[in-house]
């Protein structure tokens, strides 16, 4: 087995630089890897990765340390049945015909509100003047919380992310995100219980008000919910959108081609997701030793499966390092479900169950965002740099329009 001195090391800022050069060097050379640091074993291949979340070896036993103390103990952790009723208290909110007849006017009005701060001053920079808020508070007014704690969210959300992404164990970073965990439910428990007592129309009820055979969620599970639908919810969109304008803005023949179509949106969505994926790497602990390819990973330990490298595996995708939002190997229709064929949703009992929101999200934001800049454009010379290793995204996007066009599109 490969050991992370022969390639770049997933803590070197050479990998930080270009992951995507590593992971072929990860695939070709060291599909197996032991990483002593991580105390973690690392695979790389679309197979391997994609076993990795759908056979049930695979636990998320890990996430007791890796989630529970920033977020509390979350549905994440469970397992067999526990899992399932959890999941299904839960899932209603997310499906399509419940999430667009009830919450797309809330995704409609935080994206046009933040594109109205700068639709006449004719230059954004799309990462802080719209992505990073974007999903942060379409998430609270989800939940019915006060738009005035916009901010405190934000800080939160920042905060958890930084924690989940800490793979060198930054002190600093790690008493930050514990913190948060104090601060958030101090915020959360007792609005949780007013909204018991006082239930309304938004998804805060809801999840105080779902019951399955007797079973209903505690005060704690509904905040360790909340914390968790801050993070994954917030950083998908969050990067995703900010990497669809980026990747179309390099092909202008595909931007192009997008602005004109909008159906094309989520194909430019999965492509993205599966080019130049929000989170690039997902934990699993298996219950027992399992072959993979290179090697076989012992029972009880971390597994590392990089989605960043499985999702650009020739094995599985002609041209992999190429953007395409017309390829044929790669279908928008299942992109957004359980049989997706990119992994960054994960797959199997733990796939995203915000997938559809993420979906929904980006296909107002990106129409609002086109009607709105009908001709933007990067600044001349402007090349846009990705950011993260756990997480990854253009660090900056500034974009250059004609002010004053009006939004007439909602979702695709």
């Amino acid at each position: 087995m490969a050991t992370a001195r022969q390639i770049p090391d997933l803590l070197s800022p050479e990998f930080a630089r270009d992951p995507y050069r590593a992971y072929r060097a990860y695939r070709e050379d060291a599909p197996l890897l032991w990483h002593e640091a991580m105390q973690s074993y690392v695979v790389s291949r679309y197979d391997d990765v994609s076993r990795v979340f759908r056979d049930p070896v695979f636990t998320t036993a890990n996430y007791d340390w890796q989630l529970e103390p920033v977020h509390g103990r979350t549905i994440l952790q469970l397992s067999g049945r526990e899992h399932s009723v959890r999941r299904a208290l839960v899932a209603p909110a997310f499906r399509g015909d419940e999430l667009r007849s009830t919450f797309l006017p809330v995704i409609e009005a935080n994206s046009r509100r933040l594109i109205d701060a700068f639709r006449d001053r004719g230059e954004v920079d799309l990462v802080t003047g719209y992505s990073t808020h974007f999903p942060i508070n379409v998430i609270v007014d989800m939940l019915g919380l006060d738009q005035a704690d916009h901010a405190r969210f934000q800080r939160w959300y920042t905060s958890i992310i930084a924690f989940l992404g800490n793979l060198a164990q930054d002190p600093g970073v790690t008493a930050a995100g514990e913190r948060t965990r104090t601060e958030f439910a101090a915020y959360m428990l007792p609005v949780i219980r007013d909204r018991r007592a006082n239930p309304g129309d938004d998804l805060l009820s809801t999840l105080c008000r779902a019951e399955i055979d007797g079973t209903s969620m505690s005060d704690e599970d509904i905040k360790a919910f909340c914390s968790l639908l801050l993070a994954a919810g917030g950083e998908t969109t969050d990067k995703a959108m900010s990497a669809l304008f980026a990747n179309l803005l390099a092909r202008p023949e595909q931007l192009a081609a997008v602005r004109d179509d909008r159906s094309l949106i989520p194909r430019a969505f999965a492509e993205t997701l599966r080019y130049t994926p929000p989170v690039h790497m997902i934990m699993r602990q298996p219950a027992e030793d399992v072959e993979l390819s290179g090697g076989t990973v012992k029972a009880g330990r971390t597994v590392t499966a990089l989605i960043g490298a499985a999702n650009r595996d020739p094995d599985r995708y002609a041209d992999p390092d190429t953007f395409d939002v017309f390829r044929t190997d790669l279908s928008a229709t299942t992109a957004f479900s359980a049989a997706a064929d990119h992994l960054a949703f994960a797959l199997g009992r733990h796939f995203c169950v915000g997938a559809l929101l993420a979906k929904t999200e980006v296909e107002v934001g990106a129409n609002q965002l086109l009607d709105a800049m009908p001709d933007l454009r990067l600044p001349a010379g402007f090349t846009p740099v990705e950011q993260g290793v756990f997480t990854r995204g253009p660090a900056s996007l500034p974009l250059l329009f004609t002010p004053g066009a009006r939004i007439v599109s909602g979702a695709a």
